[in-house]
C-alpha cells in the first residue's frame, strides 16, 4: 500500500455526541457563556427548572452534571424539562470532573462517559424520561421534611423583615409613579418570553408600569419595550438595560452592602439600594405594593408549591410566600391575563359570524317583500367586509 494512501485516509468518526465544553462552578456565569451546540458541564444538586429552561433556550447539545440532578430531597423540575426537550443529561459524575474538563476544549459524550478524543474525563448516569419520573416519584416522600424547613425559615424571615413586609420600612423612593397604576413585573422564569408576547394586547390597552427583574429587564427590551424600573444585581443585566433611562434598584444585604453597584455608577447611571434578605423578584413586588399599585401582573415568577421548593432556596422561598400573602389579591399571574385575552379574541369572530347570519336573513326578508332593492348593494358590501375580517 502506498504511503500517500495512508496519509490521506480519513480517521473513522468516533461514536457519541461531540461539542465544545463550557464549564463553570457558578451556574449563572455558565449560562451567560453558552452557545448552541455546547456541552454544558456544571455542578448543581437538584437542577431547577429556571436553569433547565435557560439551558434549553441556549440550545446546548448536552448537559453533564457533577452532582445528582435529583437528590431525593424534593421533586425538582429541571431534569424533566431537559429530557422532555430532548437534551441528553448525564449526572452524578463526581466533583473530579469539574477539574478534569477544561473550558473550551472539544469533548465527546458517549454512553454516559465524557471524553476528549479517546481519553475519558468522567462517567455518570444517563437520565431518561423513565429514570427521571421514577426519581421524582421517590422524591415526593421528602416533601414533608422540606415543608418543615420551609416553615422554620418563614418564621425567621418574618422576625427579621417584619417592618418591611407590614409597613414598607426600607422600601426605597423611586421617581416612577406607581400610585393607582397597574404594574407588570417580568423575571427570567418559566416561559417568560412566550407569556410576554401573549400580553401585547394587554400592554397596549392598559400601558402598565414595566418592571424588569434581573434578565427580565433585557427580555422587555428584546420584546420592544422600555422598562420603567429595573430591580437587579447589575452583573445580571446588560449595559443597555442599566442605561435605558429606567430607575435602577440594586438589592443589598441587610447591612447595606450592594455588590455590583459600582457597575451602574461606572456607566454614569444612578441607582438606589434595597437592603433586605428577600430575593429580587419579591423586592419588586413589595416595591410596587407599598407604592400603591392597584394590580401587579407577574411574568416568570414562581407561582406553585413545586416552584417554591425548586432548587431548595429556603430563604428565598420564605420571602416569596410572605410577600404573596402581603400583596394579597393585587398579584395576578400574567399567563392568566394572557388566557383571558385569548378567550376574548376568540369570541370576536363568533360574534361577527352571528352578525353576518342575521344580516343575511334580514336582506332575504326584504327581498321577498319587495322592499330590499335599495339595500341589496349595501348588504352585499357589508357581507364582504365581514368576510374580509375572517381572511
Amino acid at each position: 500500500m502506498k504511503l500517500s494512501g495512508l496519509l490521506h485516509r480519513s480517521r473513522p468518526e468516533l461514536p457519541g455526541l461531540a461539542g465544545t465544553a463550557r464549564t463553570d462552578r457558578r451556574t449563572e456565569s455558565l449560562l451567560r457563556r453558552l452557545r448552541p451546540g455546547d456541552i454544558a458541564v456544571l455542578d448543581q444538586v437538584d437542577l431547577d427548572r429556571a436553569t433547565a429552561d435557560a439551558l434549553v433556550s441556549a440550545r446546548v447539545a448536552a448537559v453533564v452534571n457533577a452532582a445528582p440532578s435529583v437528590s431525593g430531597r424534593f421533586p425538582n423540575l429541571g431534569p424533566q424539562v431537559l429530557v422532555e426537550a430532548g437534551v441528553p443529561l448525564v449526572d452524578d459524575c463526581g466533583p473530579e470532573i469539574m477539574r478534569a474538563v477544561k473550558d473550551g476544549v472539544r469533548v465527546r459524550l458517549c454512553d454516559g462517559v465524557l471524553y476528549t478524543g479517546e481519553q475519558p474525563l468522567g462517567e455518570g448516569r444517563e437520565q431518561t424520561e423513565d429514570t427521571v419520573a421514577d426519581a421524582l416519584a421517590e422524591a415526593k416522600s421528602g416533601l414533608s421534611h422540606q415543608l418543615e424547613a420551609f416553615a422554620a425559615n418563614t418564621t425567621e424571615f418574618m422576625r427579621r423583615e417584619r417592618s418591611l413586609l407590614l409597613d414598607g420600612y426600607g422600601v426605597p423612593e423611586v421617581d416612577v409613579d406607581l400610585e393607582g397604576r397597574q404594574v407588570l413585573v417580568v423575571a427570567a422564569g418559566y416561559d417568560h418570553v412566550a407569556v410576554l408576547k401573549q400580553l401585547r394586547t394587554y400592554l397596549k390597552e392598559y400601558r402598565p408600569v414595566l418592571v424588569g427583574v434581573g434578565a427580565g429587564a433585557d427580555a422587555l427590551i428584546d420584546a420592544g419595550y422600555k422598562p420603567d424600573l429595573v430591580v437587579a444585581d447589575p452583573s445580571e443585566v446588560s449595559n443597555q438595560a442599566l442605561t435605558s433611562g429606567a430607575d435602577v434598584v440594586v438589592p443589598a444585604f441587610p447591612d447595606g452592602h450592594a455588590p455590583g453597584l459600582h457597575r451602574v455608577q461606572d456607566l454614569g447611571a444612578s441607582a438606589v439600594t434595597f437592603p433586605s434578605m428577600a430575593n429580587p423578584e419579591d423586592l419588586a413586588l413589595l416595591l410596587a405594593h407599598h407604592n400603591g399599585a392597584t394590580m401587579i401582573v407577574t411574568v416568570g415568577l414562581s407561582a406553585s408549591m413545586a416552584e417554591f421548593l425548586d432548587r431548595g432556596r429556603s430563604g428565598s422561598n420564605a420571602s416569596t410566600f410572605l410577600t404573596r400573602l402581603q400583596a394579597g389579591g393585587t398579584v395576578v399571574d400574567g399567563a392568566m391575563i394572557a388566557q383571558l385575552y385569548r378567550s376574548r379574541s376568540s369570541l370576536l369572530p363568533l360574534l361577527l359570524l352571528v352578525a353576518a347570519a342575521v344580516l343575511a336573513v334580514v336582506v332575504a326578508v326584504l327581498l321577498v317583500t319587495g322592499a330590499g332593492g335599495d339595500v341589496l348593494g349595501w348588504a352585499q358590501a357589508m357581507i364582504e367586509r365581514v368576510r374580509g375580517l375572517f381572511a
